[in-house]
């Protein structure tokens, strides 16, 4: 079962630099106020990926001392599973995943204070680090894809436009993919 975003919110105290939890805290603040990022599971993943690399640099190092790509990579290797235990290679989207969660937290800790707009913000260089492609061959067979009548059928019930139009765009690009 998922982690409750109370239950991530009270881990931030399990984080022993003092400074990275002052900052996972502002960083929680933004995560609230910002209207594109206000979902409880966004919240609470941002806040998982940078609780966990809080808890990695210890208590001696605080976000502010990263200043070089193979810091963070360091982190994010802690992620990599060998054959045996994930022959998919499904830790490649974990990798990614805590990549994202991580450039945010950095966009928005070397940002936020001197400019609220979002579009100027600039991505540390330390961050900027290429994400891992994954060559997973789809679990699905061709006969489990929705033909349109089925997908049709059911885009009715579904109440949310947004929805709606996720569903056919999903159904979309994978017929030009072909």
């Amino acid at each position: 079962m998922p982690m409750k975003l109370s239950t991530t919110i009270g881990k931030i105290q399990c984080v022993s630099n003092l400074t990275n939890k002052e900052k996972i805290g502002e960083f929680l603040e933004y995560l609230r106020n910002n209207g594109s990022s206000n979902s409880n599971t966004h919240q609470n993943n941002n806040l998982k990926a940078v609780i966990g690399f809080g808890n990695f640099l210890g208590r001696d190092n605080s976000f502010y001392d990263i200043k070089r790509k193979e810091q963070v990579l360091e982190f994010l290797n802690t992620k990599i599973k060998n054959y045996d235990e994930d022959s998919d290679k499904r830790w490649i989207t974990t990798w990614n995943n805590y990549l994202n969660r991580i450039r945010l937290c950095y966009r928005w800790f070397y940002n936020h204070s001197n400019d609220k707009e979002h579009e100027n913000w600039q991505t540390p260089e330390f961050v900027k680090l290429k994400m891992k492609k994954s060559k997973r061959i789809s679990p699905y067979l061709e006969s489990e894809i929705w033909e349109k009548d089925e997908l049709l059928s059911i885009i009715k019930y579904e109440v949310h436009t947004r929805n709606k139009a996720d569903l056919t765009l999903f159904w979309d690009i994978n017929r030009v993919s072909k």
